[in-house]
């Protein structure tokens, strides 16, 4: 579609609100920053999620509003122009290709359509264990293995080492690999000086990878970590920030990780995603996609494009159930894996329209 005088453009704060306070490695999190671009033309309308994470999100706090309202006023330049401005704010970057590629769609809610979006089959996902007390977190490994999941995903780094540890052993002690498996993620909250020595703890268990062991201005320590850590290393905050496609192969080529988390909002949407793929396919790398804490509307392009590039691993999605406000839509979880249920609209929808 090319640029457009009666192409419109307006920006929707929503912000979410979390159903209970989430830990991370960065603090607890109570809301989160979301804001709606709608695409208008004539009679067709498309929507798209910018979403920020506090402390992770590389985009420019203090300018953002502003980046948004230029989008809203330069709608007419077209994709790619405005595409072009938006390098130091992926998150909008990626707001910006959801609401262009919905607006280009026969259905808006439908952008990327497969057999996945026709509701016949379905992606593998892990289950995800926030960080909180022992107990609490004891009770959501039971409910996650029970609702069917192949994988548990466990936030660690952030509580004593020693108690998450005594959680992962227990897990496994429970259940063998072959029932689930157990992928965490230090979010790089491990100490440097000891993160190798954590992993060598927790290797006996059937650790399938850890995300991020160390934060990545610790380049030196993850570069030996990928090279001697006898559990697989996948990379995540390393790639944000990461934007010209020779600096990303300098990384790939120095840390030689095991795998990559291909977060959309962080790292600048799917255009970026698929230089990253790329890259890491050369070099024998494997990838699966997660979220970065969107609502329906970011999970359902995301789910959307990761069932269309075929990975055989696990991917990270699921619904966007943490929020008391989220948009409800056909995404659904059924046993482990994230269906698009036909049988359910996005009838909320004009609401936040």
């Amino acid at each position: 579609m090319p640029p457009s005088d009666s192409l419109k453009a307006r920006i929707i704060h929503y912000p979410l609100e979390f159903k209970k306070p989430s830990g991370t490695s960065r603090g607890v999190l109570t809301t989160k920053d979301s804001w709606m671009i709608l695409l208008t033309q004539g009679d067709k309308w498309g929507i798209g999620e910018c979403s920020v994470i506090r402390d992770l999100s590389p985009d420019s706090p203090s300018g953002y509003v502003q980046q948004l309202k230029w989008v809203e006023t330069h709608v007419s330049m077209g994709f790619e122009a405005v595409y072009d401005q938006l390098a130091q704010y992926p998150s909008i970057r990626f707001g910006w290709e959801q609401a262009w590629q919905s607006l280009q769609s026969h259905d808006p809610m439908c952008l990327y359509p497969s057999s996945f979006t026709q509701g016949e089959s379905a992606m593998d996902i892990n289950g995800l264990v926030w960080m909180g007390p022992i107990a609490q977190m004891r009770e959501e490994v039971a409910d996650k293995i029970n609702q069917g999941y192949q994988a548990v995903k466990f936030k660690v780094g952030a509580l004593d080492f020693e108690s998450e540890l005594s959680l992962i052993r227990e897990v496994r002690s429970a259940y063998s690999e072959k029932q689930v498996g157990i992928r965490l993620d230090a979010n790089g909250g491990f100490p440097p000086d000891r993160a190798l020595k954590y992993l060598e703890r927790l290797a006996p268990y059937g650790i399938h990878s850890i995300e991020q062991p160390v934060a990545p201005k610790y380049r030196d320590i993850l570069t030996e970590l990928c090279a001697h850590s006898p559990i697989s290393i996948a990379l995540d905050e390393s790639l944000i920030g990461v934007y010209l496609p020779e600096d990303r192969e300098q990384l790939l080529d120095e840390l030689c990780p095991d795998y990559l988390i291909l977060k959309p909002s962080l790292i600048g949407g799917f255009r970026a995603c698929e230089d990253w793929i790329d890259k890491a396919e050369q070099r024998g790398i494997q990838w699966w996609v997660t979220s970065a804490l969107e609502s329906n509307i970011g999970l359902n392009a995301i789910a959307q494009w990761t069932y269309n590039k075929h990975s055989k691993l696990l991917q990270g999605l699921g619904t966007g159930s943490l929020f008391t406000n989220n948009i409800e839509g056909p995404l659904t979880v059924e046993r482990g894996k994230l269906w698009y249920n036909t049988q359910k609209t996005w009838s909320k929808i004009q609401e936040v329209l």
